[in-house]
């Protein structure tokens, strides 16, 4: 029996999210046989919004893995002219990810994949930056494992956190984005965190459903050379098919000067070497979803916690909110602020202990109906 929640998110992805209008060049990028009923409704939605063209495309993290296992370096390095041409045609994007192992490349050497997200990353920066793109998840045993909740319980929470009222959202963080607009110095402070940023000059962004679903997060870039102090992060977070935990970094200058992840230091500052960039932070964003209160180990979901800052290094969006810092990586490392952390803007405590203390801002706080 066909899940009709599907159905509404798929609406909302097609005609809220990537905004499909007659005559545009659509792509459906599905990844994991799990996503295939979410992109089949996608695809029903965009014919019926009156696309020219609907690309589908299929990926499964096992074809992947076989060609980190048996491939060459030139294998994993050739680039797909052929992507990049249909994706500069493309007026919008929707990838819908189902994974079934999120350890599927834990033990693929670190620098096969950095070579392998170089290699896709002007088609990346192709879509971000040139297309109307939104990404999003589809349940799966293992996204529930990750969760730490059985299926039917995690679907039941996916679709409450999805199908949300993104234009309500829109309006009640158009007061944070305003004010950190405003903001010149930032401040966070918690246990073993004590960081200070500038975001003058920098624009504020809110994300209400219009990227990732789920969303829920107003987000900026500091100042490329003006982070100073430390943060450990208190979220799980998985890159390159590893997981990284408490994760303790210091700056100087805005550079990464240490990383510390305890018996994963060594991979954690493999990933920061990728490339210059790699040391430097490219975002800086509170989160705001209400329904998301605990990690899922998945950054779609995690990075928009209430209560929650990510401070991530690596590229900042060009189009969007431009710090000038350019890198193969995108890495939004979750800090958790509920029941222990402050965020201050130009001295003044606007969130304490994962609740909104500004004025401007209560509306913001879940409410008893929530």
């Amino acid at each position: 029996m066909r899940d009709p929640r599907v159905n509404e998110l798929a609406k909302v992805l097609v005609n809220y999210s990537a905004n499909v209008q007659k005559d545009e060049i659509v792509m459906i990028h599905s990844i994991g046989v799990e996503a295939l009923p979410l992109a089949a409704e996608c695809y029903r939605e965009a014919l019926k919004a009156g696309a020219a063209f609907v690309e589908t495309k299929f990926e499964y993290d096992n074809f992947k893995r076989i060609l980190f296992d048996v491939g060459t370096t030139s294998q994993i390095t050739w680039f797909p002219q052929h992507e990049m041409d249909f994706m500069k045609k493309a007026s919008a994007y929707i990838a819908i990810r189902a994974p079934e192992n999120s350890m599927a490349f834990a033990s693929v050497d670190p620098d096969l994949q950095a070579a392998l997200s170089r290699t896709y990353r002007p088609i990346l920066e192709q879509r971000v930056n040139h297309t109307k793109w939104v990404v999003t998840r589809f349940p799966t045993n293992a996204m529930a494992q990750e969760a730490k909740m059985s299926l039917d319980e995690f679907t039941d929470f996916f679709f409450k956190a999805t199908c949300y009222d993104y234009q309500g959202l829109k309006k009640r963080q158009a007061k944070l984005r305003e004010l950190m607009e405003k903001t010149s110095t930032v401040k966070i402070k918690a246990t073993d965190t004590d960081l200070s940023f500038s975001l003058k000059g920098m624009p504020a962004i809110s994300c209400h459903g219009d990227r990732n679903i789920p969303d829920g997060e107003v987000f900026s870039a500091p100042v490329r050379d003006s982070v100073e102090g430390y943060i450990t992060y208190n979220t799980p977070s998985m890159y390159y098919g590893r997981e990284f935990n408490n994760i303790r970094l210091e700056f100087s200058k805005g550079k990464i000067v240490k990383a510390d992840a305890g018996a994963d230091s060594e991979a954690l500052n493999k990933v920061f070497d990728t490339d210059e960039g790699a040391r430097y932070v490219g975002e800086f964003s509170i989160g705001t979803n209400i329904h998301i209160t605990k990690p899922m180990r998945n950054i779609l979901f995690d990075e928009k916690i209430f209560g929650s800052i990510h401070f991530t290094p690596g590229s900042a969006y060009e189009e969007e909110c431009d710090n000038g810092n350019r890198s193969a990586i995108h890495w939004d490392l979750v800090k958790i602020l509920t029941g222990n952390g402050e965020i201050w803007f130009d001295g003044v405590l606007v969130q304490k202990d994962g609740l909104f203390v500004h004025k401007s801002l209560s509306d913001l706080n879940p409410s008893k109906d929530s």
